[in-house]
């Protein structure tokens, strides 16, 4: 039994860390949805999660991580899917506003999601709310995020293309609807995240880069450490990691942490436990906003900002699982 409280609002996910590159590539993911306590606004939602496969043309599963393509960018599917169906033409209601929640269930892939010709407003990043802001060209979704969009359904008998790049992930078809249009909700409320304060902010510096060697001990039963976090390529398998956090914080302290991608390939980082403020990075604008994961590019620095506000030790990784099993993954403590 799981037993625990839900203070924040939004579309979240949930899946194993034990053998996580081939139990998440049989499938045991999922969306956890976390309603608003007040009507959001929003009369009709789909939640629409994202995957692709690792099958071969009969069906058969392949390897989930191959060595050489988890020293890279990581081990891709071939089968792209919403909701578990390759290529769904989906109902919409004409005239409405729909939110559709997407959420990335993938091991390795992100995804450029794009809807064109469509009036299309982005309302949360990753379970917490934002301004509403247009979609825009694309927006890159990596392994573990989500986004919330708010779709003004087009007239009956339009189709939209939901697209990762110019590849078709799903048909948005919309369907003859008897209620009156629908207009655009308001903004949604936000979560109770405490706001940190960058001037008394403690700056921690963390370096996400190739481990510069294939040697390994797999062939004994150990991990391939191709990645590594400061200097040190984390085994997951290592129940003493835990007992050794890269860094320790002190409950309520506020700091800013330094994001240091020094590698060709982009590592979605995710901490457990906590929610962060990505508020600088020196490859993009960035209107600052809260959330869970960051899409760290590569040679890219960014900066994120939070209240150490839950004790315990959490994990701090990328989401591309094939990274983080060969070494992108540390505990954070909190005391």
């Amino acid at each position: 039994d799981y037993r625990f409280q839900l203070h924040d609002a939004g579309s979240f996910w949930y899946h194993p860390h034990t053998s996580s590159a081939a139990q998440l590539g049989r499938g045991l993911v999922g969306p956890l949805i976390v309603e608003e306590r007040e009507p959001s606004g929003f009369r009709h939602e789909r939640t629409l999660n994202l995957k692709s496969w690792h099958v071969d043309k009969q069906g058969a599963f392949t390897e989930f991580s191959v060595p050489r393509e988890a020293a890279r960018g990581g081990t891709p599917g071939v089968l792209s899917t919403v909701n578990g169906t390759h290529a769904p033409t989906l109902d919409l209601p004409a005239g409405q506003v729909v939110r559709l929640r997407l959420l990335n269930l993938d091991n390795t892939l992100t995804y450029r999601l794009n809807l064109p010709d469509s009036e299309a407003r982005i309302y949360a990043l990753d379970g917490h709310p934002i301004a509403p802001m247009p979609l825009g060209k694309e927006y890159w979704l990596g392994p573990g995020m989500r986004i919330d969009l708010a779709l003004k359904v087009p007239e009956a008998g339009t189709e939209l293309s939901l697209r990762n790049g110019p590849l078709r992930l799903a048909t948005l078809r919309s369907v003859a609807h008897d209620d009156v249009a629908g207009d655009w909700p308001p903004a949604l409320p936000a979560n109770p995240v405490a706001e940190p304060d960058l001037q008394r902010a403690e700056t921690l510096r963390f370096n996400f880069e190739w481990a510069g060697t294939l040697s390994t001990d797999a062939a004994q039963g150990g991990a391939y450490t191709f990645w590594q976090i400061n200097g040190e390529a984390w085994d997951i398998n290592d129940k003493t990691c835990a007992d050794r956090p890269i860094a320790t914080l002190k409950k309520d302290g506020h700091y800013v942490f330094e994001l240091r991608n020094l590698s060709q390939y982009q590592h979605p980082i995710h901490l457990h436990g906590m929610t962060f403020k990505v508020i600088s990075s020196n490859r993009r604008q960035i209107e600052p906003w809260f959330t869970d994961t960051y899409l760290l590019g590569k040679n890219e620095t960014a900066r994120i900002a939070l209240v150490a506000d839950n004790p315990g030790v959490w994990m701090f990784h990328c989401h591309v699982i094939d990274h983080m099993e060969t070494g992108l993954m540390a505990a954070i403590e909190v005391v």
